[in-house]
């Protein structure tokens, strides 16, 4: 009876604060979240699956590599319609402690987590969090391991004056009201834009460090990805989180873009390098507890960057890691390969072989899980998931 009652209580409160966050976001059009289409609907040339690390190619010694616009999906993060801001943002880059308005601190006492889930979100991202919570990001056991979640945010931007900071305590009070509802927010000072995915970046690794010390893994993405948890602890499970890891998509020989009309763009003053260090793509990545906290101190040392996952390839680089490629996760979606224009990729048969796969809708994400673990799944060719080696088209 209590816990049909609790249920009923979350499912009201849940209702209400989707009232809520309707009425905001009428109230605020103007700044509201882009949404994230498909990957095979943003027009982009399909890519062939790779085995490996996205290691660019050059043609010859006087090709110079592709530049990082080329090598992203598009962040379902706000993303600034002209050129970045780099004076304001050179004035401000030292400031990096901001503090944390909503905490979870209890979120891994007593028995330690094998895999804590860490999810980057917006404050307006209510449907892509109740998406995560009720598949792929459920709290609990799976398959024996000990899995948390954390949702990763910064404090919505508004306009200034009195009818900002009202819109800013709306918000504010929102997600306290869902914190206390879910325990799975974390909220901190710093405005919630695209460039300040860094600190965010590094406010998570000190918090995770000193809040989840014995952590075996950690898992950290977009709130646009749907991951195989299942798989991802399979790939796990011959790995000793006192080692060195950190595995995903890797992307090599990315090189900044110089064009001031770039959303990316990044003056020599600011990276003279002709090329980004190796880098897991930051749709969706994995580590373990050991480099959880080597990361940790390293990323209080290294010079903060506009551009989090090349950032976290600088960390990376300090300590002299290479990141581990797996054809498993892809952040840049399932492309639709050329010889097969008519082929599904939303088809549950190719999801059941991987680990991420990076910009789904929400509803995406909530039929996909159910399609894979309902009680009517769908006969595929591989008994059993496949995820040590590369992805294959057909198999």
């Amino acid at each position: 009876m209590g816990r049909r009652l609790r249920l009923r209580g979350e499912a009201s409160l849940t209702l209400l604060l989707s009232a809520a966050l309707g009425l905001l976001l009428y109230a605020q059009r103007d700044g509201a979240a882009p949404t994230t289409s498909a990957p095979e609907a943003r027009g982009r040339p399909a890519r062939a699956p790779t085995p490996g690390p996205r290691a660019f190619q050059v043609p010859d010694a006087e090709a110079a590599p592709p530049v990082y616009e080329e090598d992203k999906p598009e962040p379902p993060t706000p993303t600034p319609t002209g050129p970045f801001d780099f004076g304001r943002y050179l004035r401000a880059k030292d400031q990096r402690r901001f503090p944390l308005l909503i905490d979870q601190p209890h979120k891994c006492r007593g028995r330690p987590p094998h895999l804590l889930i860490a999810v980057k979100s917006l404050a307006a991202d209510f449907e892509r969090r109740q998406a995560v919570r009720q598949t792929w990001g459920a709290e609990g056991r799976v398959q024996g391991a000990l899995v948390r979640r954390v949702f990763l945010l910064g404090v919505p931007g508004a306009e200034g004056g009195a009818e900002g900071r009202a819109v800013q305590t709306h918000w504010l009070a929102l997600l306290r009201a869902e914190s206390r509802v879910y325990a799975d927010i974390l909220l901190w000072a710093f405005h919630d834009t695209f460039f300040n995915l860094t600190l965010k970046e590094i406010h998570f690794l000190s918090w995770a460090s000193s809040h989840c010390p014995e952590v075996s893994f950690v898992f950290k993405g977009d709130a646009d990805v749907f991951v195989h948890v299942g798989n991802l602890l399979e790939f796990l499970a011959s790995r000793d989180p006192g080692q060195d890891l950190l595995a995903g998509d890797v992307i090599l020989q990315a090189r900044p873009i110089r064009k001031r009309a770039s959303k990316y763009y990044i003056p020599e003053a600011v990276y003279g390098l002709p090329v980004y260090p190796a880098y897991a793509g930051g749709g969706g990545f994995v580590l373990s507890g050991a480099t959880l906290h080597r990361l940790a101190g390293a990323c209080s040392q290294v010079e903060l960057f506009p551009i989090d996952d090349v950032f976290l390839g600088m960390c990376l680089q300090r300590l002299r890691l290479t990141p581990e490629p797996h054809p498993a996760f892809r952040t840049f979606g399932i492309p639709q390969p050329s010889a097969a224009p008519n082929l599904r990729t939303f088809d549950p048969c190719f999801y059941r072989e991987l680990v991420v796969v990076h910009g789904l809708s929400a509803v995406d994400i909530w039929l996909m899980w159910h399609l894979l673990h309902g009680q009517h799944r769908q006969a595929c060719a591989h008994p059993q998931p496949v995820t040590a080696g590369p992805f294959q088209w057909g198999a």
